[in-house]
């Protein structure tokens, strides 16, 4: 795929410093770009680079282009740059390019136009398929299950009965929805299992790492809305409803029955309490675990940061002995407001 300076300037909305005509076959780093790539600066950590890029052309902010050596396009925010024009440069595979002879269709189910369905994929009674839909290899979609149009599986994916999935999606390979969620209720001692008997709902445009697991809802339903963005290796917990547009990094969970809401930003490795509510613009970092309900946006954190092995022994035997310490000062507090008393006397 080749396209010129200037037709990628039109697509992302630069403007052209140098060769419109410039012709640009892909995508590189400042460091390892040749002659016909492309490459951005975002990261002022990397400017360095930029005076000895060998690149065809840079995307760069108006600050930078007077150290940009080649051709330049220029735009606010040269990271949005990038993404688009990876967009149009990417030479990734769709999941499967027909209906493999060894798929198995059940008869009932509806394929709309130019659907495509890997080897060894399994496709229930009742399934329904929009158009363009792309099933990659190993896939199993349930019974009545819904695809939205323009929505891609790759290999191995599972999609249990009733799950309905938007349009325009993305499912990496391993990741399972739909699920039983863990509803057991204890006799004794004896764990009594509770059927899963709501589903999942995805919206439009939402796309999903690998080996990340969203459970079913007990009885209502889990709710990822429109543009969410989940990485690999998380787990969705039955009845969380996730708002738009927010994201959420790997590793991360959410216990049953909690509310995300839009545009919040859950780093890697976070711990969401079930049966609480997060309001909209949030932003939890790395390993944060949260136990209650946030009312307030905000940056909210309180993972422990990595320390010398010698100073965190340190740190830990003074934590230990946090309640001793709170005894005395509260003993000296005491007997400091007893001795103000007597000089007041």
């Amino acid at each position: 795929m080749n396209y010129t300076l200037q037709e990628i300037a039109d697509k992302i909305g630069a403007s052209v410093h140098g060769d419109g005509n410039c012709q640009i076959t892909s995508l590189a780093t400042l460091a390892d770009a040749n002659i016909g790539n492309i490459a951005f600066l975002s990261n002022s950590k990397y400017k360095s680079q930029l005076t000895n890029t060998k690149a065809s052309a840079v995307i760069v902010n108006e600050e930078c282009l007077a150290d940009c050596p080649s051709n330049a396009l220029v735009m606010k925010n040269p990271y949005i740059g990038y993404a688009i024009v990876a967009q149009l440069l990417d030479t990734t595979p769709k999941p499967a390019s027909n209906l493999h002879q060894s798929a198995v269709i059940d008869e009932s189910a509806t394929l709309g136009s130019n659907v495509t369905i890997g080897a060894n994929s399994v496709i229930e009674s009742g399934v329904t398929l929009g158009n363009n839909v792309s099933i990659g290899a190993g896939c199993f979609i349930g019974k009545n299950a819904v695809i939205g149009e323009n929505t891609s599986l790759w290999a191995n994916v599972t999609v249990y009965h009733q799950v309905e999935i938007g349009n325009n999606c993305l499912v990496q390979s391993n990741t399972v929805i739909g699920s039983d969620g863990f509803g057991y209720a204890n006799d004794k001692g004896r764990w009594v299992k509770i059927p899963q008997l709501g589903t999942v709902i995805i919206g439009n445009n939402v796309e999903i790492g690998a080996s990340t697991t969203i459970d079913r809802g007990a009885l209502g339903n889990t709710v990822i809305n429109d543009g969410v963005i989940l990485d690999n290796q998380i787990q969705i917990a039955h009845n969380v409803e996730i708002g738009s547009g927010t994201a959420m990094a790997a590793c991360s969970v959410i216990a049953g029955s909690t509310k995300i809401g839009e545009n919040c930003t859950i780093a890697g490795l976070v711990g969401i309490n079930g049966h609480i509510d997060i309001t909209d613009n949030c932003m939890f970092t790395g390993m944060t675990m949260v136990t209650k309900s946030i009312k307030e946006p905000g940056v909210y954190s309180s993972g422990m940061p990595c320390a010398p092995n010698k100073e965190w022994n340190k740190s830990n035997a003074r934590i230990r002995k946090l309640d001793t310490v709170n005894v005395k000062i509260k003993a000296l507090e005491q007997a400091l407001n007893e001795l103000k008393a007597q000089m007041q006397n």
